[in-house]
């Protein structure tokens, strides 16, 4: 197999085992039969926006052109930060775009991926966001109208759960038995004023991942093309967006969105 085009971050379908699909240009390579088998990259020194497909020396947040990054909804900070849209208020970059993504229902999460963390996604995005950031066990905390509501609340908790994800915790062997998300999640409702309390998600399912790893390095080195613009590796997982290789390097996919390579597997 050979593939040369533009990659995409990878979908992801909640199975047995989670499912993962790489975009690559106009092709789209199922990546679960591949693990076990040696991958060919090579960079083409190019990168093109994800949302123009301009040319653009550098990306802005995983797949941007400078000009889409300073312009698009869907870069302004309230994404890393949701407690700061304003969309509410009708002040947007785009309220036609906020009106489709910011104010729709939203979902505060709990998640177990290295680390006990809370998180917001949109109520579209579940259970995609919890596979993107290889959460093991996810449970839905509150319900909002809003982004803004889900962001207050996330702020709320931050004191007492994290809200980033430990990559490298995430990408070794978890032992998740001793983790009681329904426990954590009575526990965080318990935390919030009086006046958020009234969107806990009566929702109690955990939900469970399982990715396609075979086995995981003791030692976690993460490359990109920017510096390593040829590698070949056989395949030993994928978790998160991450691809696992036995040597023990990892590559995050989202992280180059938009990047030009060459793609092979040997078999």
């Amino acid at each position: 197999m050979q593939k040369q085009g533009n990659i995409r971050k990878m979908r992801t379908d909640l199975k047995e085992i989670v499912e993962y699909q790489l975009p690559i240009g106009e092709d789209v390579v199922q990546m679960n039969p591949l693990v076990g088998k040696k991958l060919n990259f090579t960079y083409l020194g190019q990168i093109n926006c994800i949302h123009c497909g301009k040319k653009t020396k550098t990306s802005f947040s995983q797949g941007y052109c400078y000009s889409c990054f300073t312009k698009l909804p869907q870069t302004d900070e309230s994404i890393l930060r949701p407690e700061l849209d304003l969309s509410y208020l009708g002040i947007s970059r785009d309220m036609e775009w906020a009106k489709k993504n910011a104010l729709q229902p939203h979902f505060v999460y709990l998640a177990y991926s290295g680390n006990l963390k809370v998180g917001v996604t949109r109520e579209s995005q579940v259970p995609t966001r919890w596979m993107d950031q290889g959460a093991s066990k996810a449970i839905k905390l509150a319900k909002t109208p809003n982004r803004h509501i889900a962001g207050i609340i996330e702020v709320a908790l931050k004191d007492h759960f994290s809200d980033k994800t430990n990559w490298r915790a995430m990408l070794k062997l978890e032992h998740t038995e001793g983790v009681d998300l329904l426990s954590e999640k009575k526990k965080a409702g318990g935390l919030l004023h009086p006046e958020l309390q009234q969107y806990i998600s009566a929702e109690d399912e955990v939900f469970e991942m399982i990715y396609p790893v075979s086995s995981q390095p003791e030692k976690i080195v993460s490359f990109g093309f920017e510096k390593e613009k040829e590698y070949s590796g056989i395949l030993k997982g994928i978790k998160g967006q991450y691809l696992i290789f036995e040597d023990g390097k990892v590559l995050n996919i989202r992280k180059h969105n938009g990047y030009l390579i060459e793609f092979s597997v040997e078999d």
